[in-house]
């Protein structure tokens, strides 16, 4: 709301548009003089019309509300605002990129200054390798150009959802980004996963434990080494996932909600609830010995002093373990996107395996199908092949 004050023989009209990451209005004025000859009705009138006037136009962004604010001084309210709406893992990426990134390239501008060809030239930079986090100079992949423009776009969009700004520059109908390639889901056929299986046999137990359930759950990495033995229902062979373990910089290792938020149960299968029993027992004896230099609480996956392990590390481990037996690299993830796929060509219900990975929405989970649907083809072909070499033969 515009406010109006009579100042001698002319009218300053103030405009707020809110405050600083200091607590301070930010306020934008203009000063109106009456022309000679003019009644007091009619200068009330016109004064009110032109602060009615003088406040669009701030809102519109014709006028620069916080004209002086720079995208480094709004960061900080940006970070406050979303922090509730994202998980605390991606509020800490955020503020990497946006201190080693972000801060540096643009944070000098105003935000009223912020056009299009910024945004650009700092798309451009990444692509290019001019701009790196571990400054090895060479370009990022488009996948990742596109999650540290995506955090420039979502410190844009705030403010100009607060009206700081009268348009997004970071829009992406006006960026042009790095084209894709062809995005593929790593998957373990029933061949690649036999092999794996039979090398896992000669893995210590609490790692042939975190890979066994890791496919028959299809749980996420820090979820599964979040587990506690008091989520596991041994009678009725369900896992009550309700939590992950997330690590920050300098900060012990803590849990937190599940990346839905919401809880769920997974059935897993007798040879699974066997292999826990037997991990139980060992891990009781491992506590034995240790005495009074046990860490431990109640955790399923242990380091060696029984504490809990690092959210990464069954990411490490995997890596590790594929390498030693000169198996095909692929990602810890890959044992989830195995489990769903496995389950939808066995005939799984698409709206029970959502449920059993915690998928927010189903058509995450359709991603598994084209997978399924490409694999038929890819069967459909090769079997094509074959009876038509059989028919030329024939022939």
């Amino acid at each position: 709301m515009a406010t109006i004050t009579k100042r001698g023989d002319s009218y300053r009209i103030r405009v707020s548009c809110g405050y600083d990451v200091s607590g301070k209005q930010l306020v934008q004025s203009m000063t109106w003089k009456p022309e000679n000859g003019m009644t007091a009705r009619q200068i009330e009138k016109e004064v009110k019309k032109q602060a009615t006037l003088f406040e669009e136009r701030v809102q519109n962004g014709t006028v620069s509300a916080c004209g002086s604010l720079r995208l480094a001084d709004f960061i900080p309210q940006y970070l406050e605002n979303v922090q509730g709406e994202i998980s605390v893992t991606t509020l800490e990426n955020y503020k990497r990129i946006i201190r080693e990134l972000i801060i540096p390239a643009l944070g000098h501008l105003k935000l009223k200054d912020i056009k299009p060809l910024h945004i650009q030239k700092f798309v451009n930079a990444l692509t290019s390798g001019e701009y790196r986090l571990d400054g090895k100079g060479k370009p990022y992949k488009p996948a990742t150009v596109r999650r540290y423009y995506v955090v420039l776009q979502s410190i844009l969009h705030n403010a100009y959802r607060l009206e700081l700004i009268a348009s997004n520059p970071a829009d992406s109908q006006k960026i042009k980004l790095p084209a894709m390639g062809e995005q593929t889901t790593e998957i373990y056929s029933k061949e690649e996963l036999a092999e794996m299986l039979q090398c896992l046999d000669n893995e210590p137990l609490m790692f042939q434990v975190l890979i066994h359930l890791a496919i028959n759950t299809g749980c996420r990495r820090g979820e599964l080494a979040a587990l506690e033995w008091s989520d596991i229902n041994f009678n009725e062979r369900t896992i009550h996932i309700s939590k992950s373990l997330y690590k920050i910089k300098g900060e012990p290792i803590q849990t937190k909600d599940t990346k839905t938020h919401e809880s769920r149960k997974v059935a897993i299968p007798e040879y699974c609830i066997k292999l826990l029993k037997r991990w139980q027992a060992q891990q009781a004896e491992i506590r034995l010995k240790l005495g009074t230099a046990w860490k431990g609480a109640n955790w399923v996956f242990i380091q060696s002093d029984g504490s809990v392990i690092y959210p990464t590390s069954p990411t490490l481990m995997f890596s590790d373990f594929l390498k030693r037996n000169g198996l095909p690299h692929k990602k810890f993830h890959a044992l989830r996107h195995t489990s769903a796929t496995l389950l939808l060509v066995s005939g799984a219900n698409i709206k029970n395996v959502s449920a059993r990975l915690g998928h927010a929405q189903i058509t995450t989970t359709n991603r598994y199908v084209h997978a399924i649907e490409e694999a038929d083809r890819v069967a459909g072909d090769t079997l094509g092949n074959i009876v038509s070499d059989l028919q030329l033969k024939k022939a």
